[in-house]
C-alpha cells in the first residue's frame, strides 16, 4: 500500500529529500505523495518529525 500525508504534516520537507523516487511534493497547505509512483519503501515515515507518512 502507498504511503499518505496526514493533516499533522507540518511542511519541513524531511520527506520529500529521503523519497528515492521523488514523488513527494510540496502541496498547498502539507507535503503529498504521487501514490502512483510511491514504492512503499517507508523512508517518509521514518524521518517524519510528528509522523505525518502514514500507509494507505
Amino acid at each position: 500500500m502507498a504511503y499518505i500525508i496526514t493533516d499533522a504534516c507540518v511542511s519541513c520537507g524531511a520527506c520529500a529529500s529521503e523519497c528515492p523516487v521523488s514523488c513527494i511534493n510540496q502541496g498547498d497547505s502539507l507535503y503529498v505523495i504521487e501514490s502512483s509512483s510511491c514504492i512503499e519503501c517507508g523512508n517518509c515515515a521514518n524521518v517524519c518529525p510528528v509522523g505525518a507518512p502514514v500507509q494507505e
